[in-house]
C-alpha cells in the first residue's frame, strides 16, 4: 500500500466465481481461496497459474475462512459446521454437520482464547437473531438468542475477547449500538439462552443522526463508525466518525464526498476503506479517555461535538490548523498517509503548547515573501517536537500552494533543502513534483525520483518525457547530481573514447560485426567497443533517476505508449548502451552512486519494447540499432551457453584443486575431453 504497487495478481478460469474472501495462512505463507462454494485452492506467491495449484473439492459449501496469526485457518461452512484447515485437508470429502438448518449466517469472526481458536457467528431466521460460539479445543458449541428490540434489528456486528468474556457489539437500525456479554466458561446444559443487551451508544448529536453501515472497536472507550450523517433539512453526508463510548460523545468525523462501499476495516492502528475508486489508509492513535479532554473539546468549537478529521492526502494547508486543534483536545490522535513507511517512526505525542503548525501556516498565507520563508523556517525548527513527516509535509504543501498563483515565486533552493534533508514521500506532498514539472526544475525532479518511494507511474512517465525532450543547451547550464554517471561517462570531452583494459563477459566486436546508426548521436561517449553514448552526461543522470524509481509495469505501460517514437528510440539506445557497459564487468554492475542495476535496465528495455515494438520495427533509423542489439544479445547467449557446457569440468577442476595441496612448485596439465 505504501508504494501503491500490486505485488501479485491471480484469477480463476472464466465461469468460476470466488465465493468468499481470500485469506493468508500466517504459518505457511500461503493464500487460501474458495471458488464455486466448494472448491478450495491453496497457493504461494511464486505460483502464477491457479489451475496448477493445490485443489480440493469439499463436501459442503463454505461460508467464510478465518485466518489467525497463531492458530491457523478456520473454515466455517454455511450449515454452521466448523473445521480447522489441517483437519479438513486430511479428508476433504468428510461429512460436515448441518447445525443451523434454515438460519442464514450474517456475520462471523475468529479469536484466540489462550492458544486455542474460538469462532463466533450470528444467524437470522424469521426476524430472530442467534449467536453461536464454537470452541475448537473442546469441540463444544453454545447457541444463544439475542434479546429482541422493538421496531429495529441488528445491521452490523463486531466483537472482542477479554478475561474469558466475549463482548459482542451490535449496531441496530434504530441508530444505537448495544453491548452483549457472553461468558466463554459455560456450565449450564441449557440448549438455548436469551442474551440480554445494554445500550452502549446513541449515534446522535446536536440534532444529527448517524445511519451506520459498519463499525470497528478501537479500544475499550472508542469505536469507529462508517455511515451517513443526517440532519434536518440537509442531504445525508457519508462520514467516518470516531465515538467515545465512555462519555457518549462524537470525538471527530470526516466527510467522504466520493462515497464508500460501506465497509470499514481496522488493522494495526490503521483504517482501511474504499473512497471513490481508491483504497484509503488512515493511521490513528488512541489515548486514554478523560473527562477533561471531552469538556475541553466542548469549549473549542461553535459546533462542539464535531471536529475535523485529519487526512494529509486531501486537506489543503488552510485546514491544518483545525486538524491540530482537534488533536489538542480530542482523546484520539491520528494521522493519514498512504506512505505507510511512516509507521517506522513512533507517532509523536503532540502537546498543547506545541500546536503551532496550522496556526503559523494560516498566519503566513498572505505575508510578504521574506517573512513567509522566515516563518516557514521557524515552523520547521519545531517539526522535531511534532510528528516530523506530517509537519514537513504540510510545510511543502504550503510552499507549493503559494507558488501556484504567483508565477514569479519559486523558492527552489528552499524546497531542495527540505527534500534532501527530510525523509519525505510523494503522498505527503503530491503537488511538489507537479510544480517542478511545470517549472521545468529537472534537478528537483531528479532528487525526488531518487528519494521518494511511492511516485505514481503517471508522474514517472511525465519526468521521463521531459528528460528526453528538454533541450541539451538548457541542461548544460543546469546543476545536477552526476554521481551515477561520472564513473563511466567522460565529462571532460563528449567524444573522448573510454577504453577498458579487459572485456570480461565474452563480447567483442570481432565475435559479432555490427554498427550503430549514429545519425542521432553527434554528442556522446564511447564504450570499450567503440560505441557512442547516445545522450549527454546531464541527460544520462536524469534518465538514471527514472530507471531507479519504483514502478508497476501494468500501470506504466499505458503511459509509455504515448512516448513519441523518436524519444522512445533514443531512450532504448541509452538503455542498450548501459546494458553493454554492465556486460563489460564480471559483476555486471555500473560504478558510481545511485546507478541503475542490470535488472532495472533490462526491465525498462522490456517494457519499452512492449510499448513501442511495432513502431520501432517500422522506423528506418532504428533498423541498424535493433540489428546490433540482437547480435549483442545473441553473442551473450552463445557465450553463456558455452560456459554451461564446461560447467561440469570446471566443478571437477575445483574439486581436484581442493584434494591436492602441493607444497612445492609444480606445473599440471589437465586435458578437458
Amino acid at each position: 500500500v505504501s508504494d501503491q504497487k500490486p505485488l501479485g495478481c491471480w484469477s480463476v478460469k472464466h465461469g468460476q466465481i470466488l465465493t468468499c474472501p481470500v485469506v493468508c495462512n500466517f504459518e505457511t505463507h500461503e493464500y487460501i481461496a474458495v471458488h464455486d462454494d466448494k472448491v478450495l485452492r491453496i497457493w504461494k506467491n511464486e505460483d502464477i497459474n491457479l489451475d496448477k495449484v493445490f485443489k480440493a473439492t469439499l463436501s459442503a459449501e463454505v461460508h467464510r475462512i478465518h485466518s489467525l496469526p497463531n492458530g491457523g485457518p478456520v473454515v466455517l461452512f454455511r450449515g454452521g459446521g466448523v473445521r480447522t484447515l489441517d483437519v479438513l485437508l486430511e479428508a476433504p470429502q468428510q461429512e460436515i454437520e448441518n447445525i443451523i438448518s434454515d438460519e442464514v449466517i450474517k456475520w462471523s469472526e475468529a479469536f484466540m482464547e489462550g492458544k486455542h481458536p474460538v469462532l463466533i457467528f450470528t444467524t437470522e431466521k424469521d426476524g430472530d437473531f442467534f449467536v453461536y460460539v464454537q470452541k475448537l479445543k473442546t469441540n463444544t458449541l453454545h447457541k444463544y438468542k439475542l434479546e429482541q428490540q422493538e421496531l429495529s434489528k441488528p445491521m452490523s456486528f463486531t466483537a472482542y475477547i477479554k478475561n474469558d468474556i466475549i463482548t459482542l457489539l451490535c449496531l441496530y437500525s434504530n441508530d444505537c449500538v448495544y453491548k452483549v456479554l457472553i461468558p466463554l466458561q459455560q456450565n449450564t446444559e441449557e440448549e438455548e439462552q436469551i442474551l440480554p443487551k445494554s445500550l452502549l451508544l446513541n449515534l446522535s448529536v446536536s440534532g444529527s443522526v448517524l445511519k451506520g453501515t459498519s463499525f470497528v472497536v478501537l479500544d475499550k472507550d472508542h469505536i469507529a463508525v462508517l455511515g451517513s450523517l443526517t440532519a434536518s433539512d440537509e442531504e445525508p453526508k457519508e462520514c467516518l466518525t470516531i465515538w467515545n463510548t465512555k462519555f457518549q460523545t462524537l470525538q471527530t468525523s470526516k466527510e467522504l464526498p466520493l462515497r464508500t462501499s460501506g465497509q470499514l476495516w481496522c488493522y494495526e492502528e490503521k483504517f482501511f476503506f474504499t473512497h471513490g475508486k481508491v483504497l484509503t489508509v488512515i493511521m490513528y492513535k488512541c489515548e486514554t479517555s478523560s473527562l477533561a479532554a471531552a469538556v475541553g473539546k466542548l469549549k473549542d468549537r461553535q459546533t462542539p461535538d464535531v471536529s475535523t478529521f485529519v487526512n494529509w492526502n486531501t486537506l489543503g494547508y488552510e485546514e491544518v490548523a483545525d486538524s491540530f486543534q482537534s488533536q489538542q483536545s480530542g482523546a484520539l490522535k491520528y494521522e493519514s498517509t498512504t506512505d505507510l513507511r511512516s509507521e517506522r517512526n513512533a507517532v509523536a505525542s503532540v502537546q498543547p503548547d506545541n500546536l503551532s503548525v496550522g496556526k503559523l501556516l494560516l498566519n503566513l498565507k498572505d505575508v510578504p515573501r521574506r517573512i513567509f520563508e522566515d516563518g516557514i523556517r521557524q515552523l520547521m525548527s519545531q517539526a522535531q517536537k511534532l510528528d516530523l513527516q506530517a509537519s514537513i509535509g504540510s510545510v511543502v504543501t504550503a510552499l507549493t500552494n503559494r507558488c501556484k498563483p504567483h508565477s514569479q515565486y519559486y523558492p527552489r533552493t528552499f524546497m531542495l533543502e527540505i527534500v534532501q534533508t527530510y525523509d519525505l514521500s510523494y503522498s505527503l506532498c503530491p503537488d511538489l513534483m507537479a510544480l517542478a514539472l511545470e517549472r521545468k526544475d529537472v534537478y528537483l525532479l531528479q532528487i525526488c525520483l531518487l528519494r521518494f518511494p511511492d511516485i505514481p507511474e503517471e508522474i514517472t512517465y511525465a519526468c521521463l518525457e521531459m528528460f528526453l525532450s528538454i533541450d541539451e543547451d538548457y541542461l548544460k547550464y543546469t546543476d545536477l547530481d552526476l554521481d551515477s554517471v561520472i564513473c563511466y561517462i567522460d565529462i571532460e570531452s563528449s567524444h573522448k573514447e573510454v577504453k577498458s583494459e579487459i572485456v570480461e563477459n565474452g563480447f567483442s566486436t570481432e565475435q559479432e560485426e555490427g554498427t550503430w546508426d549514429t545519425e542521432l548521436t553527434e554528442e556522446g561517449n564511447l564504450t570499450s567497443d567503440g560505441e557512442l553514448c547516445p545522450v549527454g552526461v546531464q541527460r544520462a543522470a536524469l534518465l538514471n533517476a527514472v530507471l531507479c524509481s519504483a514502478y508497476s509495469e501494468a500501470f506504466l505501460l499505458p503511459h509509455l505508449k504515448n512516448l513519441p517514437a523518436k524519444q522512445a528510440v533514443l531512450f532504448l539506445r541509452y538503455l542498450f548502451y548501459l546494458y553493454v557497459k554492465c556486460s563489460e564487468k564480471i559483476n555486471t554492475t555500473l560504478p558510481g552512486m545511485s546507478s541503475p542495476t542490470i535488472s532495472q535496465i533490462m526491465d525498462w528495455m522490456c517494457v519499452l519494447l512492449d510499448a513501442h515494438f511495432t513502431v520501432i520495427v517500422m522506423l528506418p533509423e532504428a533498423k541498424l540499432f535493433l540489428s546490433s542489439m540482437h547480435k549483442f544479445v545473441r553473442a551473450q547467449v552463445r557465450f553463456y551457453s558455452e560456459l554451461n557446457k564446461i560447467e561440469g569440468s570446471l566443478q571437477e577442476l575445483q574439486r581436484l584443486h581442493h584434494q591436492k595441496d602441493p607444497q612445492t612448485y609444480s606445473i599440471e596439465v589437465l586435458e578437458i575431453i
